[in-house]
């Protein structure tokens, strides 16, 4: 009885045994919906793949559930890695190594990719991650105030100070300073420094990270920023929009979201200031392949990912996500898009001076020590040589 009825089933369906089905776990839930499109799309131009989105919490929720389940079965073939936790999943082995996938990709297809964007998914000579949804940090502003005001958009750091202290007024602020590691490390880049040295050590009390801190720690003391640490994230955001902060940093992702609730003036986004260098960090994640999954699943989730780089799927990305497009192929089909609203160009102008962000697996412990010494400062707790150097401290203890 049981043959009949499976030979009837493969009759009826004669893929059906065949097809290799993958969990896709994601932290995008704002465009939720889209990713559940695109792989519906995906499951729907072939038969031998099929994907199920899953969306898992925010990066921090998705990392602390990722981590429990290496110990468990609940684990998925396809994760969605925020490029800071990245490289501990691959030194704890956690991830698969794609470099033989990679290497049938034609070379054009590669040069196609933004270079920073394109190395970051390399470690140790080996390729782990796959580029996706990435971004870098941009200047949110009220455009209504700097132009009641009349003062320019900031192109360096000491027009930033000026420009905040002219912003400041006794109800508002000029910029909000939030104790985030990645908009500071966008500080340290753009004069020259570096957070983590060449050779993966800390370098939290460098010149420019001190010079960087320093110069939030005046802006506070100075009554020209409002401090925010990680946990007021949220406050953060409503500074902006209930006009309490007229500058901040954020990804470029965050400008759906920032458009809708800033309804009492016009919003605007720029590319960060500058000092001696250009290069800024990146944001988003990899898409990496877990180390548990089957020889199926890699081939499974490989498919979906060159799906999901086609430019009109990167076309559709962007335009409901914001992210960055990551192949400059997908650029005509974003013109028009782009051209409605030149603020949405902020991050894409960046593209060719993005950097990896510390490709170290214990940055995800030191950098809670860098934002923890950034609080101090701007929170007036303590001064920005002695903070940064205990961060330092800390960071070289740490096994």
């Amino acid at each position: 009885m049981i043959r009949t009825i499976l030979l009837t089933l493969l009759l009826i369906n004669p893929l059906a045994l065949a097809q290799t089905t993958i969990e896709f776990w994601h932290s995008m839930e704002s465009v939720e919906e889209t990713i559940n499109d695109l792989a519906a799309a995906f499951n729907g131009s072939q038969t031998q793949y099929r994907v199920e989105p899953r969306y898992v919490g925010s990066y921090p929720e998705s990392q602390t559930r990722i981590l429990a389940a290496l110990s468990g079965q609940d684990i998925p073939a396809l994760y969605q890695a925020e490029i800071g936790f990245f490289p501990r999943l691959v030194a704890e082995g956690a991830v698969q190594d794609l470099s033989d996938l990679v290497a049938t990709l034609p070379p054009e297809l590669i040069n196609d990719f933004y270079p920073g964007l394109w190395s970051y998914g390399e470690l140790a000579g080996k390729r782990y991650g796959l580029p996706w949804n990435m971004s870098t940090p941009v200047l949110f502003y009220n455009a209504t105030a700097l132009k009641q005001r009349g003062v320019e958009v900031p192109t360096n750091w000491e027009e930033f100070e000026a420009v905040a202290e002219r912003l400041t007024t006794r109800q508002t602020k000029g910029y909000i300073a939030v104790a985030d590691s990645w908009t500071f490390e966008m500080m340290v880049d753009t004069r020259g420094g570096q957070i983590v040295t060449d050779d993966g050590k800390p370098n939290f009390d460098s010149p420019e990270a001190v010079e960087a801190l320093k110069m939030l720690e005046r802006m506070v003391r100075e009554r020209n920023a409002i401090a925010r640490n990680l946990a007021e994230s949220t406050f953060a955001q409503l500074d902006f929009v209930r006009t309490k902060g007229m500058m901040v940093f954020a990804s470029i992702a965050n400008w759906p979201d920032a458009k809708r609730f800033a309804v009492a003036f016009d919003i605007a986004a720029a590319p960060v200031p500058t000092g001696q260098s250009q290069t800024l960090p990146l944001g988003g994640a990899q898409l990496v392949v877990m180390a548990e999954a089957s020889a199926a699943e890699r081939d499974a989730a490989f498919a979906f990912w060159q799906f999901l780089i086609q430019p009109e799927n990167l076309q559709t990305w962007v335009e409901n996500s914001y992210y960055i497009p990551v192949r400059r192929a997908a650029l005509p089909l974003l013109e028009p898009w782009y051209n409605e609203d030149p603020n949405r160009r902020a991050a894409l102008s960046q593209l060719e001076q993005a950097i990896p962000r510390p490709r170290v697996a214990a940055y995800a412990v030191w950098q809670r020590y860098l934002e923890e010494a950034i609080e101090k400062v701007i929170k007036g707790r303590s001064s920005a040589e002695d903070a940064l150097a205990e961060a330092q401290r800390r960071a070289e203890a740490q096994p």
